[in-house]
């Protein structure tokens, strides 16, 4: 099971959970089973979420794997200039 940390806002829409588990390979699978999870998230998903893996920032990367060794942040998309 990959451990997920929800970010900010993201965590509202999961019932205030700031840890969530999910059986996923990759990026998208993760996404895939956090809206299973948590329906709620699902609009925020479908409007764009960034993942960071081990102090990376990947945005639209679906197939980056991840494993349960690895640090899972995900994150609404950062926007600003």
């Amino acid at each position: 099971m990959v451990q997920v940390k929800l970010w900010g806002s993201l965590r509202d829409l999961a019932d205030g959970q700031e840890m969530v588990e999910v059986e996923a390979s990759n990026f998208k699978q993760v996404l895939e089973q956090l809206e299973a999870k948590h329906p709620a998230l699902g609009p925020r998903i479908k409007r764009g979420v960034s993942l960071a893996l081990d102090g990376v920032i990947y945005r639209e990367a679906w197939f980056t794997p991840v494993s349960e060794e690895n640090e899972v942040v995900l994150m609404p998309y950062m926007v600003g200039g």
